[in-house]
């Protein structure tokens, strides 16, 4: 080797409505020992449900200026966020809970990190890690995905 430092993390899309990641990057990962910081874990906001089909984005919202976002608000994301936001709610979970607890459990995923704009935020952000989901509930987001 060249003295050269090896990668110990990467940065790429990942949240569970972009899950391209899954299918060579995750597992090369996983067995590299590379860990994935996940970029817009939290899909520009939609897994946070900011935003509701057939309304005008909130007023200030990456929705209202991002094209990332502005892209996302299709019918099939919203389908799938309806059925995640259900798988959570019977669990006494939010949306945000499970978009970052499913992060988590992903075998390469070392942390997650999100954009925040108050104190309040980073706080609630640490403690959605609290809900550590089982291997059926896995099963079951995958089969609801």
């Amino acid at each position: 080797m060249m003295g050269w430092e090896r990668f110990i993390t990467i940065q790429t899309h990942y949240n569970l409505l972009e899950r391209d990641t899954e299918r060579e990057l995750a597992p090369y990962c996983a067995w590299a020992n590379v860990g994935i910081l996940p970029y817009f874990p939290l899909a520009g906001g939609l897994l946070t449900g900011k935003y509701t089909r057939g309304e005008p984005a909130p007023e200030g919202s990456r929705g209202t200026f991002s094209p990332y976002v502005k892209n996302r608000l299709t019918d099939s994301n919203f389908d799938a966020l309806d059925k995640l936001r259900a798988f959570a709610d019977s669990r006494g979970h939010t949306l945000h809970d499970l978009a970052f607890s499913w992060l988590l459990s992903q075998p390469a995923i070392p942390s997650v990190i999100a954009g925040a704009t108050t104190l309040d935020q980073v706080s609630e952000n640490a403690k959605k890690a609290e809900w550590k989901l089982t291997e059926d509930e896995l099963t079951e987001i995958k089969e609801l995905l």
